[in-house]
């Protein structure tokens, strides 16, 4: 098939798995279902109510920063994680 008679662009279809993969773990849907029930939180209040070391949080919570699926806001020496509402409804 002629790659501009395509129905797929290769891009979007990478970003799109990227995405779909994001959301395919657990422990990253429980984090949205959080932040989504607090508005906004902190990476300490995040791993504090999972109950999930720093580090594991920080590393899932930079998956869906990646994918646009949370925005983060500094607020003092804190950066505060909110979901992109937008792009969840993408």
């Amino acid at each position: 098939m002629d790659q501009s008679n395509s129905l797929f662009d290769d891009q979007k279809l990478q970003f799109s798995c990227e995405l779909v993969r994001a959301l395919a773990h657990p422990l990253r849907l429980r984090m949205i279902s959080l932040i989504d029930s607090n508005d906004s939180l902190c990476v300490h209040d995040i791993f504090a109510a999972l109950q999930l070391e720093q580090s594991v949080t920080s590393q899932h919570l930079r998956i869906l920063r990646n994918v646009g699926l949370v925005q983060t806001q500094r607020r003092g020496k804190f950066i505060y994680y909110m979901l992109n509402y937008p792009r969840l409804e993408a």
